[in-house]
């Protein structure tokens, strides 16, 4: 992918994740920033940079060892949401607007790098991860979630990829992070030892119908979806399919449902 497709895309995924209200979202998810915060091993004394941070799922728990962190994104309008949580958590957090391919910090300024379900929304992914290995100090640790293809998350992008217009030449969507495969081939010859986790997430929802209404008001992706499908049409043949997939995925619990979403944990170590 040539740099101007993969800018055009970051201004595009910027006016995205700034759409609907993400913090209400990424409460859905909040065990993963903690499980991921103790994985890691991040401890007081350590610098720990969090990677498309959002409102704060991994970078508050990791403050909350001691730990220096600095919470990056390229989408500052959700700092006003994670500053609030931060304050709210009683830690203090560096939030810092910044690109994933190209992060404004100098080689080897972290022990710890971390991203949850962020690093793998940068449109070129080898970019992405020779960055975060560049300002990785030696013998530091990084560790990435990111939602497997073949996943319910997986599903649900790739539904709603259906109902849109085609990606531009030589995207590799997202997920692809989720793969053993692919992210090896990422850290290649980058002086990293990786090591793998399987793991799942269970998203809470009164009913389907909940689900789907929660997401296409306040998560960007469908926010947007729904803009640009809803004046030609098309938005309801989309909406049927995301309830029918919530039907089909999910598990009655306490009155509700569950939806049991699966992520791979990467962690890396590199060399000293």
């Amino acid at each position: 992918m040539d740099e101007q497709t993969a800018t055009e895309l970051k201004a595009r995924a910027h006016k995205t994740w700034a759409s609907g209200n993400f913090d209400d979202i990424a409460k859905l998810i909040l065990p993963v920033g903690e499980r991921l915060v103790e994985r890691v091993g991040v401890g007081a004394g350590q610098d720990v940079l969090d990677i498309a941070a959002g409102t704060g799922n991994a970078s508050i728990p990791a403050a909350a060892t001691g730990a220096a962190v600095t919470a990056s994104d390229l989408t500052p309008e959700l700092f006003v949401a994670g500053r609030a949580n931060a304050e709210a958590a009683g830690v203090e957090i560096e939030w810092v607007e910044a690109d994933a391919e190209s992060l404004p910090f100098e080689d080897e300024s972290f022990d710890i790098v971390l991203s949850t379900f962020g690093i793998m929304f940068a449109p070129r992914h080898d970019v992405a991860a020779a960055e975060a290995v560049r300002v990785l100090r030696p013998g530091g640790r990084f560790g990435f979630c990111c939602w497997k293809p073949d996943g319910r998350i997986g599903q649900f992008f790739q539904t709603i990829g259906k109902h849109m217009p085609p990606p531009p030449e030589g995207f590799v969507p997202p997920p692809a992070w989720g793969t053993r495969d692919h992210v090896e081939s990422l850290f290649e010859g980058k002086g990293v030892r990786l090591e793998f986790d399987d793991d799942a997430v269970d998203q809470n929802f009164d009913s389907p119908e909940h689900a789907l209404e929660l997401f296409s008001e306040r998560f960007g992706p469908m926010v947007m979806a729904k803009a640009a499908l809803e004046p030609q049409g098309k938005w309801e043949a989309l909406r049927d399919d995301l309830l029918e997939m919530y039907e089909r995925e999910s598990e009655p619990r306490d009155g509700g449902i569950a939806v049991s979403a699966e992520y791979l944990t990467t962690i890396g170590t590199k060399s000293g």
